[in-house]
């Protein structure tokens, strides 16, 4: 492409040209006239078509050598380096994050349900009504998040029809489940309940077997054997064994394995916390039990137990009342918000471990005595437990 340019303007020398060294010491190379030296010259451009030089080597230059401090590559090549590096140190922050989030989620989980143990065999132990003790700590824990959806305190869930109907099978397990364990706790020692609901692994897979035509490989069910077994060691060498204690703690495991059944299958795409679905949960189990604890036990019951109660114990039952009615929320609450966090082979790990800190604590704090024989078929049973965690993965 040649521009039509004027003879007399465009008188240039070779030594105007020809300047290796002002070349590499300026950047800026000027070959054509510029632009305010035109206008006083009579030098014109055709602008009818696009400019094109050749290149520096066509006018007679030797190869340019590219001037130092313009290594585009290795500037763009070291902040992509730098960046990688700062998103590295990122995901490392917010692993360790995680990891302690849930470390915090675990430990007071642990913690939580352990107070609620202490607490709630008290008030039983004083105050012999289960489905009143468990209607009082559905009702306490609905308020807890109703008073917060109210004040913003907590987001409030977006539900619907749907999602009511798909919760109703699952808050009548729970509702079943809460109740069997409770009245099991008022019966026999917090211990051998936790013992006996270690077992839920069994009634799980006898469950999913029959019912869902589900097959286990061979390791699952070689864990079921210490799993039983020491249930049924713990069962016979208990010194205050009960059959009612007994019966309730087998029904509540029945009832949590339809629990986790209906939650699997009605819960799919929805769209909702584990904090929120809890209290949704809690909400629809409580309008579920209260009418029965109504007509079981009955408001007359209640009075007169609460007067001999209070009569024997003092204001501290009255604390002891609300001490396991929230903390019965809030370690359901947490367990909830921690299988957000983890996958369900780290939640029935912490699960195990729960019962094995329940189980230690209340013989501690209420001098469960314990035979050597029934300690080793709790050991068994927890071992089992935790094997089927494995297995079943």
């Amino acid at each position: 492409m040649i521009y039509a340019v004027k003879q007399s303007a465009l008188a240039l020398g070779a030594a105007d040209l020809v300047r290796p060294k002002s070349l590499l010491a300026a950047p800026r190379i000027s070959i054509l006239p510029s632009i305010c030296a035109a206008k006083n010259s009579n030098f014109q451009l055709s602008t009818r078509k696009p400019l094109s030089l050749p290149s520096l080597e066509g006018l007679g230059f030797p190869s340019v050598v590219k001037p130092r401090g313009l290594g585009f590559k290795r500037e763009a090549f070291e902040a992509d380096r730098s960046e990688n590096i700062e998103i590295s140190h990122q995901e490392a922050r917010s692993a360790a994050g995680q990891k302690l989030r849930i470390g915090i989620y675990f430990a007071t989980w642990w913690a939580l349900n352990v107070v609620f143990n202490i607490y709630n065999k008290k008030v039983l132990n004083a105050f012999p009504y289960p489905w009143l003790t468990s209607t009082l700590s559905l009702a306490t824990g609905s308020l807890m998040m109703l008073v917060s959806w109210a004040t913003g305190i907590a987001e409030a869930p977006e539900t619907d029809f749907e999602f009511w109907k798909a919760l109703a099978p699952v808050a009548v397990a729970h509702t079943i489940g809460h109740v069997a364990a409770t009245v099991s706790m008022s019966k026999v020692a917090v211990s051998f309940t936790h013992i006996i609901k270690s077992g839920e692994p069994a009634f799980s897979v006898l469950v999913s077997r029959l019912l869902l035509g589900e097959t286990f490989p061979l390791p699952v069910y070689l864990s079921l054997v210490p799993i039983i077994g020491g249930c049924a060691l713990a069962a016979v060498t208990e010194l205050n064994f009960n059959m009612t204690g007994f019966v309730g703690a087998m029904i509540s495991n029945l009832a949590f394995v339809f629990r986790n059944i209906f939650s699997k299958k009605g819960m799919k795409g929805k769209s909702v916390g584990g904090m929120n679905y809890y209290a949704c949960l809690s909400i629809l189990s409580l309008l579920i039990l209260t009418p029965f604890a109504i007509a079981i036990e009955g408001p007359q019951m209640w009075t007169a137990g609460w007067q001999k109660a209070l009569s024997q114990i003092g204001p501290h039952f009255v604390w002891w009342v609300a001490a396991q009615s929230v903390f019965y929320h809030l370690y359901n609450q947490v367990s909830y918000m921690s299988l957000d966090e983890i996958s369900p082979l780290t939640f029935s790990i912490g699960n195990t471990m729960k019962r094995i800190s329940v189980i230690v604590s209340s013989i501690i704090i209420f001098h469960t005595p314990v035979q050597p024989v029934n300690a080793l078929g709790a050991a068994i049973a927890i071992l089992g437990t935790f094997l089927y965690s494995q297995a079943k993965q």
